[in-house]
């Protein structure tokens, strides 16, 4: 009946703000990745200090060139599991505002102060702590941007959750396509670093302005009402109405729609109605991650014999690629939404994609050691990856979409909360099983 009664979306604007928000959430974190290179440079022992390491392949680095990407994986997934989990069962006693705006607002200074930074000169062992600790930050205010924002779309009708998966794939395509740019370009490092790091502030400029924007439309304003969430302005007229309203019949009354407006909230009863979508989405992000990119991006291309396409090929054919068809899945349940949230299809369809993990282990992977090389054309790679990317963003969006609508309306922040952990748990698992996936090529 919510969905029935409610106003038209005029102009799709709460459809294309809450794109904007899901741009917003990941871009950021993208362009940190993508700027990998610039950060280990920073690294680079002086002359006085040397502490270096040789690698396998007879490159020599400083210790805390080696040690970064170790760490800033640990860096990342903690806070993003730990931060996550605790908005699903601490929202409630959080405005939402204060959680997006100033999560928003942390992310911004964060990446005001990493722009400035490319510009001063500053000791590696410096650099690598103040690096690692803002990696914290953006990943700790994320996780409570994210895991809000899904809540937030939880409540609104299931189409709402599409739009931020799509600007999230969005995200990553943006991060990989300005990656290739420079590529091209040539440009220093720095300065590379430096257009990610402002495009990024610009991004979140934009996102915390379509937020402010959002609860002045009349389809979210309705909504937020039919969840029991009017805004603050409602309340105080109606307190004001109910002091000049003495009577002792209205009184009852107030207290019956206050009891209604706060139901009692358990995340426990949730997760039994939620679990297929739950447990769905952290095996599908789970086989994503501990594939891609530890596996795929070490597969080397055996056509290119020296050519351009050897320098192109990674960040091609894995990179943009992977993102490009990531994005295109998720979109595509704007249109289409099949399987239902009630079929058997899904879940099934989520464990196939397990099948993807022993064909990248038997494509072109360098170096290695046990496996043998089956599917050694660059074009069974591409094939691969257009279906691994597509099928992740396809049916992970069809989770966090369903998720939040198999239960009742003012649950729904709350089940939109809890699929964002799961999502974010099975990140932090597929980050830990991509170093056995990479062992056992």
């Amino acid at each position: 009946m919510t969905a029935l009664n409610a106003p038209r979306d005029k102009y799709n604007a709460v459809w294309i703000i809450f794109f904007i928000l899901g741009l917003g959430t990941l871009l950021p974190w993208n362009f940190f990745m993508t700027a990998t290179m610039y950060f280990t440079s920073r690294l680079k022992d002086t002359p006085s200090t040397q502490t270096n390491e040789t690698s396998a392949d007879g490159v020599t680095r400083s210790v805390l060139e080696s040690k970064f990407n170790n760490v800033m994986t640990l860096c990342a997934m903690v806070p993003l599991l730990v931060f996550t989990c605790l908005n699903s069962f601490l929202h409630q006693r959080i405005p939402q505002k204060l959680r997006i705006i100033g999560s928003l607002v942390v992310i911004l200074v964060v990446f005001l102060l990493t722009a400035v930074l490319v510009k001063i000169d500053v000791g590696p062992l410096a650099f690598f702590t103040i690096t690692m600790i803002k990696i914290i930050c953006i990943n700790s205010f994320g996780a409570i941007l994210q895991s809000s924002l899904f809540g937030l779309a939880g409540i609104l009708p299931a189409s709402y959750t599409t739009p931020i998966m799509s600007g999230q794939g969005l995200a990553g395509t943006f991060a990989a396509f300005s990656m290739i740019c420079a590529l091209a370009s040539g440009s220093a490092l720095q300065d590379s670093a430096f257009g990610y790091f402002i495009t990024a502030c610009a991004v979140i400029l934009l996102a915390i302005l379509a937020y402010i924007v959002l609860p002045r439309m009349e389809f979210f304003q309705y909504f937020m009402e039919s969840n029991g969430s009017r805004p603050a302005t409602d309340e105080e007229n109606k307190m004001d109405l109910l002091k000049k309203d003495s009577t002792e019949e209205k009184r009852p009354v107030v207290s019956l729609t206050e009891e209604e407006a706060k139901p009692t909230v358990s995340v426990v009863n949730i997760f039994k109605q939620i679990w297929v979508m739950a447990l769905s989405v952290c095996f599908i992000f789970t086989v994503t991650i501990g594939t891609f990119p530890a596996v795929t991006v070490e597969v080397k291309t055996t056509v290119a014999n020296g050519g351009v396409w050897e320098t192109y090929f990674i960040p091609v054919s894995c990179f943009l690629l992977f993102n490009l068809m990531d994005w295109a899945g998720r979109s595509l349940t704007a249109v289409c939404m099949w399987p239902g949230k009630d079929s058997m299809w899904l879940p099934v369809l989520v464990g196939l994609r397990i099948v993807f993990i022993p064909l990248f282990m038997l494509c072109n992977v360098q170096p290695r050691n046990l496996l043998p090389v089956l599917f050694a054309h660059d074009a069974w790679y591409i094939i691969f990856m257009i279906f691994f990317a597509f099928s992740n963003g396809y049916l992970a969006s069809l989770c966090m979409c369903f998720g939040p609508k198999k239960v009742p309306q003012h649950e729904a922040e709350t089940a939109g909360a809890i699929m964002a952990f799961f999502l974010s748990l099975g990140l932090a698992l597929g980050a830990g099983v991509s170093f056995a996936f990479r062992a056992l090529v």
